[in-house]
């Protein structure tokens, strides 16, 4: 987008807060960048010019708005919603990926050269993985300064820098600002609690919280994830070491608190928090396209932008699909219970009731398959993913290319369309994967007058592309969607 210029103009006169994250507006005559609704007077058209990525305006020279604060906005939509080698680095690099691995690493999970990988990010973001992992760190450590009383040698390891001197350069450059002006411009207000980071996650109005908060927890399971007072809290399993992650819905952004073994971690916390409540949505676009069928536009009309809820960790989620074929939700909590119990790893969590960390493919791979109470087909599904998941020959992650990852669970045991194409739709984060066969959405189906029929249904969702986990998302809150799993 940052390059129809008459657009961009249009956003940034208008203050158009949709825009944040699509694109950012750099300033010639003051050298610094905005989000597109910027509160302070547009500058002239004539002094401005626009970048797709926040690194690529820092690349180029300019520092951060300390009124709009654009390194906070949400995330762009694209990465989102295209499953494409740009896509699905910027997904990784959200993960921290590059910090751990290097971009060599990156390009290994990919499949390509980093040469390949460096070209394609530069043409489309104008910046290379690198840079667009500095531009990270620097909003990493910005969250740190302000939100913790840490000394700041060890907010700059935490944040991933590998020097003190690159710290203090990176946060200069960057906001103008140097780390201890950044934290003397900290409310005098804000309450600090050691080992735990308060912030709010951002998001592009409008957001109807009960079909994303509720379905989560609906289905939580106990040990792992709970509601209470008001938010959602689950435990996180992360690359150095575990966290808790507490989530309450506000009008204008998600409340976060975040208490972390490691505070290298922080990053991809917040990505998996965001990822997993759909935060980097574009609702209008979604919202637009599924008006167009006159069933579903009073439902849109009536409570417009419901995400889709996704998880925190692919596996995870893959493997609780399986344990909730052909069982109630109640069953389907009641069965993952036991497997936390007996092979998660435990957790302390002072402010509540979570007790475990999911159990890994791993320890799941190792458990006797006699000590599952499922029936025989079942537990051949069960036992042939999770040693898939633990060798490596079936990995589940943002990387993943969702038509090849489809076909390889297509080939195992027990998993039909229904079972793939949830995964597809909470793990991978597919936005067009649709469950035709789902009883919530045929119910819903027939009481609107759509077709029930699973073939019908499809022909007629064809419309509603590329966007079908959102109509599923309408549809399930017309039926006061009880979540049962159904069949394979």
């Amino acid at each position: 987008m940052h390059t129809d210029t008459e657009r961009c103009v249009r956003a940034v006169q208008s203050k158009d807060a949709r825009f944040d994250g699509w694109f950012f507006t750099a300033v010639l005559t003051t050298r610094i960048y905005c989000r597109p609704s910027c509160p302070v007077v547009p500058p002239k058209p004539e002094n401005m010019t626009f970048y797709p990525s926040a690194a690529a305006c820092q690349q180029a020279g300019f520092r951060a708005c300390k009124r709009c604060r654009p390194d906070t906005s949400p995330g762009s939509p694209e990465w989102n919603q295209r499953a494409d080698l740009v896509a699905r680095a910027m997904r990784l690099i959200a993960d921290g990926t590059v910090d751990r691995e290097g971009v060599p690493g990156l390009a290994a999970r990919l499949g390509y050269s980093t040469r390949q990988i460096e070209r394609q990010l530069l043409a489309e973001l104008g910046a290379g993985p690198l840079a667009l992992a500095r531009a990270q760190r620097a909003q990493t450590a910005r969250l740190l300064i302000e939100t913790t009383a840490l000394p700041m040698a060890e907010i700059a390891f935490a944040a991933g820098f590998s020097s003190i001197r690159t710290f203090n350069d990176t946060v200069r450059d960057v906001f103008a600002l140097s780390p201890t002006e950044l934290r003397n411009r900290r409310p005098k207000t804000t309450v600090l609690t050691p080992g735990t980071l308060t912030l709010r996650l951002p998001f592009r109005a409008p957001l109807t919280p009960d079909n994303l908060f509720g379905h989560l927890a609906a289905t939580a399971v106990p040990g792992v994830e709970e509601w209470r007072a008001g938010a959602y809290r689950r435990t996180l399993r992360l690359p150095y070491g575990h966290g808790i992650a507490s989530l309450t819905p506000k009008s204008d952004h998600i409340a976060c608190r975040l208490t972390l073994s490691d505070l290298r971690d922080l990053p991809v916390a917040i990505s998996r928090c965001r990822r997993m409540l759909d935060l980097d949505a574009d609702p209008v676009a979604v919202d637009d396209q599924l008006r167009t069928d006159p069933v579903l536009a009073p439902l849109v009309d009536k409570a417009p932008g419901r995400r889709v809820p996704r998880t925190v960790d692919e596996a995870e989620f893959a493997v609780r699909a399986v344990l909730g074929q052909q069982v109630s939700t109640a069953a389907a909590r009641t069965h993952a219970a036991r497997l936390v119990t007996a092979h998660g790893e435990p957790v302390d969590d002072p402010e509540g009731g979570l007790t475990h960390l999911f159990p890994s493919a791993e320890s799941l791979a190792a458990l006797d398959p006699e000590s599952l109470a499922m029936p025989q087909s079942r537990r051949r599904t069960f036992t042939t993913l999770v040693a898939q998941l633990a060798d490596g020959s079936l990995h589940l992650g943002v990387e993943s290319d969702w038509a090849e990852t489809r076909a390889q669970l297509l080939a195992l045991p027990g998993f039909g369309p229904w079972t793939v194409d949830a995964i597809a739709m909470r793990a991978l984060g597919d936005p067009d994967a649709f469950l035709p066969t789902d009883l919530g959405v045929r119910r819903a189906a027939q009481e609107l007058g759509l077709p029930s029929t699973p073939a019908a249904l499809t022909a007629r969702a064809a419309a509603w592309r590329p966007w079908r986990a959102y109509a599923v998302q309408y549809l399930w809150a017309t039926d006061s969607h009880p979540v049962n799993f159904l069949p394979a």
